[in-house]
């Protein structure tokens, strides 16, 4: 069934998401006010493998979880750029490494009860290396890694993240070696 919206108010604003209370009313339920985190622009990531490197990963640690763990390269399209150009920026950005062509994979919701946000995922065969990566800060390490390393991390939790656990999940079901 299909709820039905009656209209939203702001409690939040930035550049990067909004915070609003969306009216809504349960179809022959209850009516109420639920919160919802809307996304102003998506999010890109990439799996980049390369035959004799591996797939290229950054151990990083995320504050928010208080944790460290292995991820693909993403994040935020800006305003104007396409997925494929933020998806290959980003990796460039965040690695050093410029990906070779991009390929979709899958595009989704993340949290589709709460938020609109949505992360959209490529992989890219092989990528040349440029320098260090422009922006230090995205990752304490960058490195090629085996796909059975990968599928090792994956089996032990050491990706955590949902962005990069879903790339590389879908990556190795249908395209890996």
């Amino acid at each position: 069934m299909e709820w039905i919206e009656h209209g939203e108010r702001s409690v939040y604003e930035s550049p990067w998401v909004s915070l609003r209370l969306v009216d809504v009313e349960v179809p022959g339920g209850a009516r109420f006010e639920h919160h919802v985190v809307r996304r102003h622009l998506p999010a890109a990531g990439v799996v980049v493998h390369d035959p004799d490197r591996g797939v290229l990963l950054l151990w990083r640690h995320r504050f928010i979880t208080r944790s460290w763990g292995w991820e693909v390269p993403a994040g935020r399209v800006e305003q104007g750029e396409s997925l494929l150009e933020a998806a290959a920026r980003e990796v460039l950005e965040e690695t050093g490494w410029r990906p070779g062509p991009l390929r979709p994979l899958v595009g989704y919701h993340p949290m589709a009860g709460i938020s609109d946000g949505r992360f959209e995922l490529f992989a890219a065969d092989g990528a040349g290396y440029v320098g260090a990566p422009s922006d230090p800060s995205e990752a304490d390490r960058v490195e090629w890694v085996p796909v059975a390393t990968v599928r090792a991390l994956v089996r032990t939790g050491e990706v955590r993240d949902g962005l990069s656990l879903t790339a590389l999940l879908w990556w190795l079901q249908h395209e890996a070696p």
